[in-house]
């Protein structure tokens, strides 16, 4: 016996058509199902889309055509979108009616002993058999009795004219499966309500508040109406506080800007701690803080960590991430323009900027905006991959030469092959502003790294924070600085020194009396050498290597290999020299030539000639720091939080009772005929399974084997266990 389902809806009866359909049509399965559906596409895109995110991310990622497009469906805070509320409305609707309309049957089903049924019937079941006994009726109804009780079942006797039966049920709660889940559909949309920022929409839409997008101003002298309501019952925010500074507002991130939401409490951070894993993941990060009751006055100790939040008066903290908090640096500003290598000190602090001194930049007015410092960089150091300094051994020089200045700088790490996880020290992040307001991004790196068997600075540029940074290397000496690659950058823009260097390598390069008449040429064509790769001609618009690739490609191209060779040779001594005339004009020695030094030169002339493409007057040099840790909590009231954990328990039950728990139901038979009994059982379940198929068969042996009987009955396949 099982009860038909259907996937129509609740059919009432009213004189008004467009009511019943539209009852018929919320409560039916079909329309839920489609809301379920409906819901799940919606979360999927809420999954991939980051949701509340600043206007301007989501302009650069889809551009200004999607972007007016997606906004006006609400992808951009989908799950308060309108439509997406009005279809969980519908869900929590149709839910309702669904058990409003099937719980009583189901409860009423579940306390039914279907003790209604006839002989007929059950002779009809699929699963049924039949036997007869000389014992009398009582006997054998209570030796059934005892079988039922000892496999689980419940049972109840009803007398019949002439005849007993015994109904029997095992697993009714089986049902409570479907109310449950139904019921938890219903709760965990209501507790998901309750946490939702509607509260937050509510005084945006009728108290006046609004999203505060003034840039970097101090949290106290924000303006009410960016502020939310005190008694505000939902929010999720976020809180930065640096180390020995404390914080009472939470920061709502919203997409037109942000909304402040001000706390019953301080947060004082007294001390964060982190631990990192050999590969520079964090692997313990968690903040001693002081909590501060703004009614009470009263303080308390406590320790946040991942995973592990504080709770007080009804508003979570969690440890979210960390955070510089104002660290303070020394750096060094070495020109990257003019003749000059004047070294600046120069101090800064993250989250603040400095106005850099017209005279480091030509008399250009900039302004250094500090955006990131970080003290460990675990970098995979792998280099496995074709470094992007190397050539094409098999193509001419020239096409060798123009596939490397495509190149202008190298790469920071490459990530093809074994990985070789290494901390390179500390990190700093900066931007340049000019007075136009354009700005381009830097990163650099304190300490020289080894690439390729060969320790450089790496210098970091890019133009726009959508981009990946492009590195100049910029080799270190042999006292592992920045001096000797500066003193050679400010000689080669010396007009001066450019001259000599070239009369110098001219006598070297023809010391002979009998050459002498040779050495003005030499020379000369030194010197337009080093010209040409300073970019020194008031109408050359390329420098470096791109200057001399120029240069080449003039030439017939059955000369250009010659050309190049004796073109760099001058190149290579004339720089040389030019390096010595720096030294000594500094009051420096000499250097003598190894192949250290010849290989220092040779990354130095690579090095000057990406440098080209820097794109900045200075360049800025961490010389020190003293780090400032802040710890970012994020805080939450979620007073829908117990009730959503409700729903998830009535789901799990729902769950667990529909599929673990199988309603079956006995029925035996009991008359006298021919001074004998006469017995028949029928069996049936809502799901034939082959645990069912046993189970019958199991019961069907215990009671032929409980007395001497006959089976005088087999089973029937031609009628279902219907009534």
């Amino acid at each position: 016996m099982e009860l038909e389902t259907s996937t129509s809806g609740w059919e009432i009866n009213t004189r008004r058509p467009w009511l019943a359909s539209t009852v018929e049509l919320l409560s039916s399965m079909r329309f839920a199902i489609s809301l379920l559906c409906m819901i799940a596409i919606a979360s999927v895109v809420g999954t991939v889309l980051k949701q509340n995110e600043p206007v301007n991310n989501y302009i650069n990622q889809f551009g200004p055509f999607w972007f007016e497009v997606f906004q006006s469906l609400g992808l951009y805070s989908l799950y308060s979108a309108w439509w997406f509320l009005l279809i969980m409305t519908f869900l929590v609707v149709s839910t309702s009616l669904c058990i409003w309309r099937n719980a009583p049957k189901m409860l009423k089903d579940m306390a039914s002993w279907r003790d209604s049924v006839r002989e007929q019937s059950l002779r009809n079941f699929h699963h049924k058999a039949e036997w007869q006994t000389a014992e009398a009726i009582e006997i054998s109804k209570d030796k059934v009795i005892q079988h039922l009780k000892q496999a689980g079942y419940q049972y109840k006797v009803v007398e019949k004219e002439q005849a007993i039966l015994v109904a029997a049920k095992r697993g009714a709660g089986n049902k409570w499966g479907y109310i449950f889940a139904h019921a938890a559909i219903v709760i965990i949309c209501i507790g998901a309500t309750f946490d939702s920022d509607l509260a937050i929409r509510f005084q945006t839409w009728f108290m006046g508040k609004v999203p505060y997008n003034g840039g970097n101003t101090l949290i106290d002298k924000v303006p009410e109406q960016h502020r939310l309501a005190k008694g505000t019952p939902t929010f999720r925010g976020n809180v930065a506080v640096p180390e020995g500074s404390s914080a009472n507002v939470a920061i709502i991130q919203q997409s037109k800007g942000v909304l402040l939401q001000d706390l019953p409490f301080t947060i004082q951070l007294k001390k964060f701690n982190i631990d990192f894993y050999s590969t520079g993941m964090p692997k313990l990060f968690a903040s001693d803080v002081t909590i501060i009751d703004h009614e009470t006055g009263k303080s308390f100790d406590a320790t946040v960590k991942v995973n592990h939040p504080l709770i007080y008066k009804g508003i979570a903290i969690f440890q979210s991430s960390f955070d510089d908090g104002g660290s303070r640096l020394q750096l060094r500003a070495h020109p990257m323009r003019g003749a000059s290598s004047k070294v600046t000190e120069l101090n800064g602090t993250m989250g603040g900027s400095n106005v850099l001194d017209p005279s480091l930049a030509n008399g250009e007015q900039y302004t250094i905006e500090w955006s990131g410092f970080r003290p460990l960089n675990i970098e995979d150091l792998s280099r496995n991959a074709q470094d992007v300094r190397s050539v094409n051994q098999s193509a001419n020089f020239v096409d060798r030469l123009s596939a490397d200045l495509d190149k202008h700088s190298g790469a920071a790490v490459k990530r093809d092959g074994e990985r070789n996880l290494k901390n390179v020290g500390p990190t700093v992040q900066y931007k340049l502003r000019d007075k136009t307001g354009q700005a381009r991004e830097f990163h650099n790196y304190m300490a020289p790294i080894l690439l390729d068997g060969a320790w450089v600075f790496l210098a970091g540029t890019r133009d726009s924070p959508n981009e990946a940074f492009r590195y100049l290397r910029i080799p270190a000496d042999e006292e592992s600085s920045l001096k000797e690659w500066m003193r050679l950058r400010a000689a080669i823009a010396d007009p001066e020194l450019r001259v000599k260097a070239a009369e110098r390598y001219a006598n070297r390069a023809l010391p002979n009396g009998d050459a002498r008449q040779f050495q003005a040429q030499l020379a000369a064509s030194a010197s337009k050498g080093l010209a040409d790769f300073a970019g020194a001609d008031a109408n050359a618009k390329l420098a470096g290597y791109a200057a001399v690739s120029e240069f080449i490609s003039k030439r017939p191209e059955a000369e250009r290999e010659k050309t190049a060779e004796v073109y760099l040779k001058i190149l290579n001594g004339s720089m040389w020299d030019l390096w010595q005339l720096a030294r000594e004009r500094d009051g420096l020695g000499a250097l003598e030539m190894t192949e250290q030094r010849a290989q220092f030169l040779q990354m130095s002339m690579s090095s000057l000639s990406d440098a080209f493409f820097y794109g900045a007057p200075v360049y800025l040099e961490l010389s020190g720091f003293e780090e400032v840790k802040a710890s970012v909590f994020q805080v939450t009231r979620a007073p829908g939080q117990n009730i959503v954990y409700l729903g998830c328990l009535f789901l799990t039950l729902g769950v667990f009772a529909m599929f673990y728990i199988r309603e079956r139901r006995v029925w035996c038979w009991f008359k006298t005929e021919a001074n004998a009994t006469h017995m028949l059982m029928a069996m049936s379940s809502q799901r034939k399974t082959l645990d069912f198929e046993k189970e019958f068969e199991q019961l069907k042996k215990q009671l032929s084997n409980s007395f001497e009987s006959e089976i005088v009955g087999e089973v029937s396949t031609a009628h279902s266990d219907k009534i």
